[in-house]
């Protein structure tokens, strides 16, 4: 099965733009398409962000969240990627949760390992839409 880990600017994006690719991952997810997790650490940030610049979004952050599942945060696990501090124990959590794809919009800190899974233990780090582009061909 395909276990998508969203970083948290999925979970931002999703949740302010209901019309977007991100909400469509989850809705589709709630459809039994594939799995959604993500790690409190995720959650936490996106929701920080939407009380700072959409805090009307926070109630459709709170719908979306059942169709995704928590995992546990992991902390002080080694890294083989090249990330800061603040990027490790998402990845790394992605990682424990064998999640088959990670996707984030980060291209500055993610964009070396994109679509590279033979870089990141065979894990598909990619954005939203590349995902949804691949699957659809």
């Amino acid at each position: 099965m395909i276990r998508l880990f969203l970083d948290s600017n999925v979970l931002f994006t999703a949740a302010h733009n209901p019309e977007g690719k991100a909400s469509l991952v989850i809705e589709l997810a709630a459809e039994s398409h594939w799995e959604v997790v993500t790690s409190a650490y995720c959650l936490g940030e996106a929701r920080l962000n939407l009380e700072r610049k959409y805090p009307a979004s926070l109630g459709r952050l709170s719908e979306m969240l059942r169709a995704v599942r928590l995992v546990p945060d992991v902390a002080g696990e080694r890294c083989e990627l090249s990330l800061p501090e603040k990027d490790r124990p998402v990845f790394a959590a992605a990682q424990r949760c064998k999640a088959t794809h990670f996707l984030t919009g980060d291209r500055q800190h993610f964009g070396p390992y994109m679509n590279k899974p033979k870089r990141t233990t065979g894990m598909v780090i990619q954005t939203v839409g590349d995902f949804l582009s691949e699957i659809t061909k």
